[in-house]
């Protein structure tokens, strides 16, 4: 708490004028709900900054996937017999 008010420079007698202030704007009933606000709201936000670092590290944690391998594209087989040409060797002229 002492690092947090070395910041704005903040002594007790300022700190008890503020906490005054506040006491006036909002009234003796209002302040616990003010408060009990305010925690969930600092609440949330740790929660929120929490998540967003496990998932950062999450990501850089896991392994890129192999990259995938392209296949030839298929081959059609048909299902029709061979035909076979047969080659002649050219006559001979005479």
């Amino acid at each position: 708490m002492n690092a947090m008010l070395g910041i704005f420079n903040l002594g007790g007698g300022e700190i008890i004028l503020i906490l005054a202030v506040v006491l006036l704007l909002f009234g003796a009933k209002k302040l616990p709900e003010l408060a009990k606000g305010l925690g969930q709201g600092i609440k949330e936000f740790k929660k929120a900054t929490r998540d967003v670092t496990d998932e950062m590290h999450n990501a850089m944690d896991e392994t890129p996937a192999p990259p995938q391998r392209k296949l030839p594209p298929a081959t059609v087989v048909s299902t029709e017999p061979e035909r076979t040409v047969s080659q002649t060797s050219p006559s001979p002229k005479a």
